[in-house]
């Protein structure tokens, strides 16, 4: 037996079948575009926290309750007392405290600045 006859007959019939799974790859990535692909795009189209038919009903009728009381309507505040409270003003006295606290702050720093400088 001639082996290198037998080594071409061999290559010939691979190559015939590397062409025939070449054309069956490109009919089949004509007809199915999704095999083509990527992985991270497909992954991308996948949905979560689908909610249950039970949950949706549950979350309906909750909202239904908050709209009949009030709360979702636009411009209403949950709690009515924090929009009457009064604006919170400092007395005279406690101005005159905080004044005469400062000016002794600064008197103190003064006192001392002189003898940073110096040193």
């Amino acid at each position: 037996m001639d082996t290198q006859r037998i080594i071409a007959e061999l290559r010939a019939e691979r190559d015939k079948i590397d062409a025939a799974i070449s054309a069956l790859e490109v009919v089949s990535a004509a007809g199915n575009r999704r095999a083509s692909r990527p992985a991270r795009a497909a992954a991308a189209r996948k949905r979560r926290g689908r909610m249950s038919a039970a949950a949706r009903r549950k979350l309906s009728r909750l909202l239904k309750e908050r709209w009949a009381q009030g709360k979702m309507r636009p411009g209403a505040k949950a709690n009515p007392a924090q929009v009457a409270k009064p604006a919170r003003r400092l007395s005279r006295a406690g101005r005159e405290r905080i004044a005469a606290a400062q000016r002794a702050r600064w008197a103190k720093r003064r006192a001392q600045q002189p003898a940073t400088t110096a040193a």
